[in-house]
């Protein structure tokens, strides 16, 4: 991932609340704002502990039902009140109170079906199933898909930021012909500059530049988006590294 300078002085001024703000407010479940908190917790991280319970070998329902138990475990039981920025990253500390939960509470945990307690947010296990399929499970260990899972969801949620940005500015058009320069899905249909041009309707040099700033804006939302889960801003290149070598070892690539 090619992450420069310019992207991390730009992502530095440009945090959004951090993720451990969240994780606090969070804590705080029993009023409105934590219950939000927990919501935007439960977005970004139940499809890595999804992930992680099918390759612990649990089928499709009971992975789903297991991992809408655990958050309503970390409710009742008021988990996220022993977080610490101190003690290392939130989503290790996640991943240890999710295995703790299967080896203690997986019984009961089967017994919380889909819609005895509610759900925080829609899930689409169609595409959490989908992702499963293609990993090499030779290669892998439930703790590297977790965090394979969870680099996957950022960068989505990094390129749903970016298209946002362009539709807000009435330029979807010329997003939909960018992405495929760093979409790993999209880049498997390769394009030239000069088809992104005539897509674009401009130059091939004017084409390389709309590229290169895509990408540049890409990198600074991923940094934005990695700084959110940790305490520290200057750890955002060692979890950037984590980032790539998970990708890297579930076979995919990221091409920024």
């Amino acid at each position: 991932m090619k992450l420069n300078e310019n992207s991390r002085s730009e992502g530095a001024t440009q945090f959004r609340t951090t993720r451990w703000t969240v994780i606090m407010l969070a804590a705080q479940s029993k009023n409105p704002a934590g219950k939000a908190a927990l919501a935007e917790l439960y977005r970004l991280y139940w499809s890595p502990l999804y992930a992680f319970a099918r390759y612990r070998g649990y089928s499709p329902q009971d992975a789903q039902d297991l991992t809408q138990g655990f958050f309503v475990h970390v409710i009742e039981h008021e988990t996220l009140t022993r977080a610490d920025p101190l003690k290392g990253k939130f989503r290790s500390f996640l991943l240890g109170s999710f295995q703790k939960y299967l080896s203690v509470d997986a019984q009961r945990a089967r017994c919380v079906k889909r819609g005895g307690t509610g759900e925080f947010v829609s899930l689409d296990m169609q595409d959490a199933e989908g992702y499963l399929l293609v990993q090499p499970a030779e290669n892998l260990t439930p703790e590297k898909l977790f965090d394979a899972q969870w680099a996957m969801t950022l960068l989505g949620r990094a390129m749903a930021r970016l298209r946002e940005e362009y539709t807000n500015r009435g330029n979807l058009s010329t997003f939909d012909a960018l992405k495929i320069f760093v979409d790993k899905d999209e880049s498997k249909t390769l394009l030239s500059y000069e088809q992104a041009a005539r897509l674009l309707g401009v130059r091939a040099g004017a084409a390389k530049t709309l590229v290169h700033r895509f990408r540049k804006r890409y990198s600074a939302i991923v940094r934005q988006e990695i700084a959110r889960t940790i305490s520290d801003p200057a750890e955002v290149d060692e979890e950037i590294h984590a980032l790539c070598e998970a990708l890297i070892v579930s076979g995919e690539r990221v091409g920024v």
